[in-house]
C-alpha cells in the first residue's frame, strides 16, 4: 500500500475520488429519504443503520389526487 495522501496523486481520477465518494454519499441519502429506505454504514468498524421515515409520514410527500368517477356519476 502507497503510503502517500491521496490528494498527491498523478492521476486526477483517483485524486479527486475522495470528493466523488461524498458526492455518491449524498445521493445514497437523498434517495433514502425520497423512498424511506435505511442507509447501512460501517463507521470504526461497526455496522450501523440510519433509518428514515416512510414518505407517506413526511409532510407534503403525499400526492393527493381527486376521486375518480365511477359509472354515470360525475
Amino acid at each position: 500500500m502507497n503510503p502517500r495522501p491521496i490528494e498527491s496523486a498523478t492521476d486526477s481520477d483517483l485524486r479527486l475520488s475522495p470528493v466523488a465518494m461524498q458526492r455518491a454519499a449524498l445521493r445514497a441519502r437523498q434517495i433514502a429519504m425520497q423512498t424511506g429506505t435505511a442507509i447501512v454504514i460501517s463507521r470504526a468498524g461497526v455496522i450501523e443503520t440510519i433509518e428514515f421515515p416512510q414518505p407517506a409520514s413526511v409532510p407534503g410527500a403525499r400526492v393527493q389526487e381527486p376521486d375518480t368517477p365511477y359509472g354515470d356519476e360525475p
